[in-house]
């Protein structure tokens, strides 16, 4: 992925885990022939160890594939950004429309398995993960046993283990104060949600200084 500088942030752990709570990531390897093959999924990030897991049906074929290299994008809110909201356009005209966005690639050593134990201890930790803000959050044990076992048997897991880490924060970094701030306030009056997130990231950077 390519990052200019001001787009760049030293704080990918942080945002992988922020992404990943909200956002299925897709995980993409390569066959044979050259031909990707692209899932999405939910993951779990080990960051200490720089690991993403999670788990795919088994009737998808991604996993016959077998072991090898894979990239896993995860996407976060993103939104369009109108030239006319640049104060500095009704200046010189020179501006043109843009997107921004967070976005994260891992990339590395991936890994297919199908231990019960490993594939529950997956599902557990996604379901945690992902139940906490329910007011009673279902667990396993909420469910039959055997349906849970049988559950288990329709699935493979799948690990990442990430070599190179790409973490972008594309919003309007490299803009001027002026155009930054219009840009802002464009975005924080649309009536789509994904604008409005992206205008509350912007004015946490002006809030951290950044």
């Amino acid at each position: 992925m390519y990052i200019p500088e001001h787009f760049a942030t030293t704080e990918a752990d942080a945002l992988i885990q922020r992404l990943s709570r909200r956002f299925a990531g897709v995980l993409i390897t390569i066959d044979a022939s050259g031909t990707p093959s692209a899932t999405h999924l939910p993951i779990l990030w080990d960051a200490d160890n720089k690991i993403a897991v999670g788990h795919i049906a088994r009737v998808n074929p991604q996993w016959k594939l077998g072991d090898g290299r894979g990239l896993i994008v995860l996407s976060g809110a993103e939104a369009y950004v109108s030239p006319n909201w640049y104060p500095s356009k009704a200046e010189h005209g020179k501006a043109v429309p843009t997107w921004n966005y967070e976005a994260v690639h891992l990339s590395g050593r991936v890994e297919w398995f199908d231990d019960p134990a490993r594939l529950e201890s997956v599902v557990r930790g996604l379901s945690e993960l992902h139940e906490a803000g329910q007011a009673k959050p279902w667990k396993l044990e909420d469910a039959p046993r055997a349906y849970i076992d049988a559950m288990l048997r329709g699935i493979v897991g799948v690990e990442l283990h990430a070599e190179r880490i790409e973490a972008k924060r594309k919003l309007s970094q490299n803009k001027s104060a002026a155009d930054f701030a219009g840009v802002m306030a464009g975005l924080g009056a649309s009536d789509d949600c994904g604008a409005r997130e992206i205008a509350k990231l912007m004015r946490e950077l002006t809030l951290a200084g950044l």
